[in-house]
Order: structure tokens, then sequence, then C-alpha cells
């Protein structure tokens, strides 16, 4: 018997759908905890992911607003394109697949937007460390206490530096042992020259020894990879800059064929196999991008 016949003859198209749904459920039964699993990490994993990052940067969010908005920039997104597409252009297979598209966008983007300010902040936070070392050491040298030669720190410097030591200090008000309190300080900002200053703090104020001495040189180090970075970035600038026109190339064209022969690009839109195409040159154009940024993305 031709297979053909017997699902869309006998069964019809809504046995075939209850096959392929009594399918997918068997599926998700049997691994229903690695499939959960996988879904609150994509809802309140990830939420809650966000909340952690801001929450790092000293950025008050309330859990059910970002929620919310979580919710808009996907689905609320989504759902927006996909009619004002099948408005003007009354195609709706493409309306559908930029309404996914924007979906899934929305839904992805806010992690690695927060990651990317996360970085900054950072790195902002390192070249700002050469400064608080320096003052740390001075009033050291002057016969200030550590918590002191902080208090300098957390009112000449800007934030996010300021932010980070007035933490300490808040900290140390309320009972914590200042070692302590600088270690919280690595978990905030897990960079590696953090980690060998708050070592050197833990491990000096058992042993004893000249901390001023030791800020200097960590001062020094952090100087030399900072200048080092700016080295690598000014080498590899012409490397993402061709990266970025690169990636948007094939969108550029697109609209260009669009604008000026939108006949043939309508059609390629409302064929089925036209939009397979250009669902996978977007996946590969993607896949592309992402190799390009971590190939110049060199880590010192």
């Amino acid at each position: 018997m031709n297979l053909d016949f017997f699902f869309f003859n006998i069964l019809g198209k809504g046995g075939v759908l209850g096959v392929i749904g009594i399918i997918t459920f068997i599926a998700t039964y049997k691994h229903s905890v690695p499939v959960f699993d996988w879904i609150e990490h994509q809802t309140i994993g990830n939420r809650d992911y966000l909340l952690k990052k801001l929450d790092l940067m000293f950025i008050k969010v309330d859990s059910m607003k970002l929620t919310y908005g979580l919710w808009f920039c996907s689905f609320g997104l989504g759902i927006i394109i996909f009619g004002v597409i099948a408005t003007l252009l009354g195609n709706f297979y493409v309306a559908i697949l930029l309404g996914m598209l924007v979906s899934f966008i929305g839904w992805k983007l806010p992690k690695p937007l927060v990651n990317f300010f996360y970085e900054k902040r950072l790195k902002k936070f390192q070249i700002q460390m050469v400064d608080a070392l320096n003052l740390l050491s001075g009033g050291l040298r002057a016969g200030l206490s550590l918590q002191q030669a902080s208090g300098l720190v957390t009112s000449e410097l800007p934030n996010p530096v300021s932010e980070e030591f007035n933490l300490i200090l808040q900290q140390n008000r309320l009972g914590i042992p200042i070692d302590e309190c600088f270690k919280n300080l690595y978990d905030r900002v897990p960079t590696e020259d953090n980690q060998m200053f708050v070592t050197c703090i833990s491990i000096l104020r058992e042993t004893g020894g000249n901390l001023a001495e030791i800020f200097d040189t960590i001062a020094a180090t952090i100087r030399e990879r900072v200048r080092l970075s700016q080295k690598i970035n000014t080498a590899t600038a012409q490397g993402r800059t061709q990266g970025i026109i690169i990636f948007f190339m094939p969108f550029a064209m697109f609209f260009v064929n669009w604008a000026n022969n939108p006949e043939s690009t309508n059609s390629m839109l409302t064929n089925p196999k036209g939009l397979i195409l250009i669902s996978i040159a977007l996946l590969m154009t993607l896949v592309g991008g992402y190799l390009m940024y971590r190939i110049v993305k060199i880590k010192v």
C-alpha cells in the first residue's frame, strides 16, 4: 500500500496531525527532565541570569517588569512585525517568517546585550584600578589604614570603581571582615587582575608585608596589560570592520535588489523553496558573523 495514500486518505489531515502529536508527546514524556530543564533555563533561568548581571552592575530592576519586557521584546514585537508585514505586503508566509525571526532575535538578544555592557563595565573597572591602586598605595604610605585608603578611592574616583569600593566599606561597617569584603569584590568583578589584587591582600594581611609596594607592582602589571590590549584592538580594527561589512552585505544586497526589481524578490518570498533558501542563507550569515567575531576577539 502506498504510504502517502495511507496517511492522507485513510487517516486524513486530522489523523496525521494526531499521530504527529502522539509521537511528540511520547518523545517529550520520555525525555521530560531534560526538556523541562531546557524550558526552565530558557525562561526563568534566562530572567534570573539577567537579574543577576544587572544587580552586579548596580541596576535594580523588578523581576516582573523584566519578565514583561522579555515577553514584549520577543512575542510582542514578533506579533507587531507579523501584523505590519501582513498588512503592507499581504504575504502571509513572509509575515510568519519575519515574525518568528523577530521573536527569536528579541528573545535571544537581551542576554548578549547585557553581557556586552557587563564586559564594558569590567574593562572600565580594570582601567580605573590603576588609579585606585595608586591611591591605595599613597594612602598606606601616608599612614592610613586599608579602610581609610579605600575611602579615598570612593571619594576621588568615578564609577564603577567608586561603587565597588563603597560597597566594600558598607559591608565592612556591617561587621564583615575586610578580607572577606575584598573576596566579595572578586565575586562581583571576576578579572585576573582583581584576583591577584584580592589574593595579595589576603596573604599579606595574614603573613605581613608591604602592601604599598605590592599595589604598585599590581598597578604596573595592569597598566601593561591594558596597553597590550589596546595595541591588539588597534591591530584587529581592520578585521572587525571587514567582518561587519561582510556580515551586513547580504542584507544590503537583498534590499537593493528588492528596490530595483521587486517582482523577482517577491516571487522568491512567496515560493516555499525561496523561503527555505533565504532561511539557509540567513543561518549561514549568522554563523559566519559569529565565527568572524570569535577570530578577531583575542584574550589578553
